[in-house]
């Protein structure tokens, strides 16, 4: 693997391989030499929490030098192109980069441009793909529920149209062979271009709960109210928030999950975000291992 772009035609071969190492270190294998001497530098030209801590945490654990990139305070600001910041860094000897950026394919460019040897993960860009999300969002499902997904009807509720955990979520269920796949959100916040495919597609999210082994909500992102995609807040949360009265539609045993940050009150209520069966910071945790693996495997003995 040259670089993690996307888990779109991943081989699920390769995808389980990832969380199987995953796995190990969730479990507390430890590699602190693996990248030892390796320079990776996190890109984030968007801001962000969890992932850029995570995997800062991640490349520390194996080893690596970690330096870190905030476009706010470089010289992007003075209109360099994201290229020759990437190729500036590229120069001084990083191999690793984990890219954030806010333009669909913009980690793909930088990929191209990069020289051998050199590897790119992408930390999420645009609408597009977000694939260590992905995982670690697998990772929590085969904890919580095994390995063998064609048993799991799974429910992703909430803005798809506009979400790369969405899409890159949808590519590993299916890679895994999930038996169900829904899908509800308003329509205006649901994509029309094929992604949803193989789908069951609902605005009904009662209906849709009915019976489902894990309910993954999608961040409502206040500026689809702005943009006139939804009415208000409130009404959003009386069709599409998930409280303890919804859930009890699922299965008895069904998990929650949220890739963060949370809009308490707006697509989850408290008493789900924080009850029994959710699995928010597990896949936090997550994260941290997911992300040791993938740097791991991209960048151990180049």
């Amino acid at each position: 693997m040259k670089h993690l772009l996307t888990l779109d035609n991943l081989p699920r071969a390769e995808l389980e391989t990832l969380l199987d190492r995953a796995q190990a270190f969730a479990d507390g294998a430890q590699a602190p030499t693996a990248l030892s001497g390796v320079a990776v530098c996190t890109l984030f030209f968007e801001p962000s929490t969890r992932t850029r801590l995570s995997f800062q945490l991640a490349a520390q654990r194996l080893g690596a030098h970690v330096l870190n990139f905030d476009a706010s305070t470089s010289s992007t600001t003075k209109g360099e192109t994201d290229l020759d910041t990437f190729r500036t860094i590229e120069a001084m000897g990083v191999r690793g980069f984990v890219v954030r950026h806010k333009v669909d394919g913009a980690v793909a460019a930088l990929a191209a441009a990069a020289k051998p040897g050199v590897a790119l993960l992408n930390a999420g860009d645009g609408r597009s793909a977000h694939p260590t999300q992905g995982l670690l969002d697998m990772l929590t499902l085969r904890q919580a529920k095994g390995t063998d997904f064609s048993r799991l009807k799974v429910l992703i509720v909430g803005d798809v149209k506009h979400s790369r955990v969405a899409r890159s979520d949808l590519h590993a269920l299916r890679a895994l062979g999930a038996r169900e796949i829904r899908v509800c959100g308003p329509a205006s916040l649901l994509p029309d271009d094929g992604t949803l495919q193989g789908c069951t597609v609902t605005q009904d999210f009662d209906a849709a709960l009915q019976g489902v082994d894990a309910v993954m909500m999608l961040r409502i992102q206040r500026e689809r109210m702005e943009d006139g995609l939804i009415s208000s807040l409130d009404d959003y949360h009386r069709d599409f928030g998930l409280t303890a009265a919804r859930l009890r539609r699922a299965a008895p045993d069904a998990v929650v999950m949220h890739p963060g940050p949370m809009n308490r009150g707006v697509e989850i209520s408290d008493e789900v975000a924080d009850g029994p069966q959710s699995l928010i910071l597990r896949q936090v945790a997550n994260g941290v291992s997911v992300r040791m693996a993938a740097l791991e495997a991209l960048l151990a003995q180049r």
